[in-house]
């Protein structure tokens, strides 16, 4: 069964190789060194002053970012089941909470945010996804980040959940505070393991941090040694360091960007020639989401020709196909996922299979190569 879901992702058989040796203690020289190594690989990646890494699912780290970096009132944009649960994680913790609320398939608009400072300015804080998985969509991280901090500067920390952007797409780091990675997505790992790159701001702001088992400013004296507070993630944190090296120092950032760039091109040209309905106003890099009140039947006879997609959520839920870009995937899987939709479509009367998804899929992601 070829997995192409929006996470978790395979794990490459070198990393499964990485993480099967014997376990090693956390409180050890040699498990420090390996913490080092693959903390001084996660800065590289997020580009940011400096970074944590949790025992937790990526919820984990939105949820330290909260609690460490909004002081009492934050704006955040709401567009998907992710905007919604940085809402509730920040009235669960009691926090005020301004709301710009969206349907899924809507990015953030500039000049809600403007209005929302300006009606607001007690806001300390700012939360947003780069990538809404829950509908596909890509937001204007990069420009809302530019504008707060113009409007202003660093009283307001700028907080980006990039679960399903960190290794998808170039991220432009300069005016973010804090940005959030999960290990199951574009890193290629199982889940358990939360990663936030940190700005000076956030750091200045966690000051002696908040909560127990998040608390970052415990953590920062910790990993900057090269142990954590709490138990490792042993297995996982190996793992994170053969999967950082092999996209950083292999691959290159720059072909895996364009790999991911071009099988997501490809896929929606042929989604669309397969007459079918693209479902965010602006899709992310990290998957194609396709609108289609046959999802759920789709996605069965997608199963018996050994392939494996996510559906929708909530209101979208059996109206939803999302098909996964993320991670080191080879073109051929990737075009078989989309020969399976046609042949899908065919069983189902809607679409004659001519061979159209596999041709259109492979002459595309190669000529944009060669572009």
């Amino acid at each position: 069964m070829l997995l192409f879901t929006p996470g978790p992702t395979p794990v490459p058989e070198r990393v499964r190789y990485a993480m099967a040796g014997p376990t090693i203690h956390h409180r050890t020289p040699e498990f420090t060194k390996i913490f080092l190594e693959t903390r001084e690989l996660l800065i590289e990646l997020l580009k940011m002053e400096d970074a944590l890494l949790f025992a937790s699912t990526g919820t984990g780290g939105m949820e330290a970012s909260v609690t460490n970096l909004c002081r009492r009132k934050a704006l955040i944009v709401n567009s998907g089941k992710f905007g919604q649960r940085f809402v509730e994680i920040a009235r669960a913790f009691g926090k005020e909470v301004v709301e710009l609320r969206y349907p899924w398939d809507e990015a953030v608009k500039l000049d809600d945010v403007r209005k929302a400072l300006k009606e607001h300015p007690d806001i300390d804080s700012f939360f947003i996804q780069i990538c809404e998985s829950s509908g596909g969509l890509r937001h204007p991280v990069e420009e809302v980040a530019s504008l707060i901090k113009g409007m202003r500067g660093d009283e307001v920390v700028v907080v980006a959940d990039g679960i399903t952007a960190v290794g998808v797409e170039p991220i432009e780091t300069d005016h973010l505070d804090a940005l959030i990675a999960g290990s199951q997505k574009a890193l290629m790992l199982p889940p358990g393991l939360a990663m936030v790159g940190l700005s000076e701001v956030a750091i200045e702001r966690i000051g002696s941090g908040s909560g127990y088992y998040f608390n970052m400013a415990k953590e920062l004296a910790k990993q900057r040694n090269g142990t954590t507070a709490y138990t490792a993630a042993t297995t996982l944190i190996i793992g994170l360091r053969e999967v950082l090296q092999i996209l950083l120092r292999e691959v290159g950032l720059d072909e895996l960007f364009d790999q991911t760039d071009r099988r997501a091109t490809a896929t929606r040209l042929v989604v669309e020639a397969l007459g079918l309905t693209l479902y965010p106003q602006k899709p992310a890099q990290a998957m194609t989401a396709i609108y289609d009140e046959d999802a759920e039947e789709i996605r069965s006879l997608l199963k018996a020709y050994g392939v494996h997609v996510a559906g929708g959520q909530d209101h979208l839920k059996g109206k939803l196909i999302r098909i996964n870009h993320m991670g080191l995937i080879e073109p051929h899987e990737a075009a078989w996922v989309l020969n399976a939709l046609e042949l899908a479509l065919d069983d189902m009367g809607r679409r004659e299979y001519d061979g159209t998804a596999n041709r259109l899929f492979c002459e595309s992601y190669y000529r944009l190569l060669e572009d």
